[in-house]
């Protein structure tokens, strides 16, 4: 999956903007498969640290969106597959070291596409070896999570590691109690949560934060009305949503404020017509994608989380997202149901 950006614009070609708005289906999903076909552009190779991540957006707007054929299923196996080591970790793309938010990318992807045994099968290490790698990304005194073996914690892998383990039903073996101790150590007097302790409020960690909550079963650790009306404070004028006080607005948190707020069950604290009315008003009409504001150009990364916004909000025609995993909530009821029999 290509992460290059264009070649259309959020709004229509010409400039104009028609009053109904509707979400443009088999144009993105033709934008989405087109993705994989601009291999001779620039960007295209620049972008190559993030190509199963872009698989993972590819694919997961596609199910949203209804098309959950629109990739070939084999392929895709075939490609997550070739970007995993022996230690279990997954990289970006074959040849790039390993490292947790690839990892987390490549379960939700073999989840998606029911394929999680082929780790057994053809991997190059199987499911066992995959949550061992995870779970050793824990430092075992703070509770915090590493990226890869170079030690940058953030709160984004600490999400992405009850995520992936709980998909493949491996959350015994990391200390998730220390872990949401680390969690409350981040959280702010705005209700909010940060990158780490101290750290400003951010509406991405907010959502890793309350999410790696929701799945350790803690959300009564969350001040739900000071945290929501933080978040509620994120929508402009415009109907779209910024990450951080005096910030423009941004498509992709539709969906890391929505999510959140759908999690502490505050979503009807913002206007969600017009955070609808936003998200089309970035699509490009005629070519497919969804950029970040409209004028500026489409990216399936953007398309994504636009759609999963739509989603969330109970846009028509969308399958439900789930708010936690950011994945179908069909598929994560089949996967957990599943594991955990």
């Amino acid at each position: 999956m290509s992460l290059v950006s264009g070649p259309g614009r959020g709004g229509a070609s010409t400039g104009h903007v028609p009053d109904e708005l509707k979400l443009v289906v088999e144009n993105h999903v033709e934008y989405i498969q087109s993705l994989d076909t601009r291999q001779d552009e620039l960007e295209y190779h620049l972008t190559e640290h993030l190509r199963l991540n872009g698989v993972y957006w590819g694919l997961t707007a596609l199910h949203l969106l209804g098309h959950p054929e629109a990739l070939p299923r084999h392929a895709t196996i075939d490609f997550v597959l070739s970007c995993q080591h022996e230690n279990g970790g997954f990289g970006a793309a074959p040849g790039h070291d390993a490292h947790m938010l690839y990892t987390v990318s490549a379960v939700q992807i073999l989840g998606t596409v029911d394929a999680v045994e082929e780790l057994d099968r053809r991997g190059k290490a199987g499911k066992e070896k995959v949550g061992k790698y995870i779970a050793d990304l824990q430092d075992q005194e703070t509770g915090s999570f590493a990226g890869d073996q170079w030690g940058e914690t953030d709160t984004r892998f600490l999400y992405g590691a009850l995520n992936g383990l709980s998909l493949l039903r491996m959350l015994h073996l990391v200390d998730v109690p220390k872990a949401v101790t680390y969690i409350q150590a981040c959280a702010n007097f705005d209700g909010g949560y940060g990158v780490s302790p101290g750290a400003e409020s951010h509406a991405g960690q907010i959502f890793t934060c309350v999410g790696a909550l929701a799945i350790a079963g803690q959300l009564d650790l969350v001040d739900r009305d000071r945290l929501g009306g933080w978040l509620s404070e994120r929508q402009l004028p415009n109907g779209g949503l910024n990450g951080r006080p005096e910030k423009l607005e941004d498509v992709c948190y539709s969906w890391w404020v929505g999510c959140s707020l759908a999690m502490i069950d505050r979503l009807h604290w913002i206007d969600r017509d017009k955070l609808a009315q936003f998200i089309l008003r970035c699509q490009d009409l005629e070519k497919g994608g969804i950029a970040d504001r409209p004028g500026d150009m489409v990216d399936v990364f953007h398309t994504l989380f636009g759609i999963a916004g739509l989603s969330l909000i109970g846009f028509p025609g969308l399958i439900a997202v789930d708010p936690i995993y950011c994945m179908p909530r069909e598929i994560t009821k089949r996967l957990l149901g599943k594991l955990n029999a």
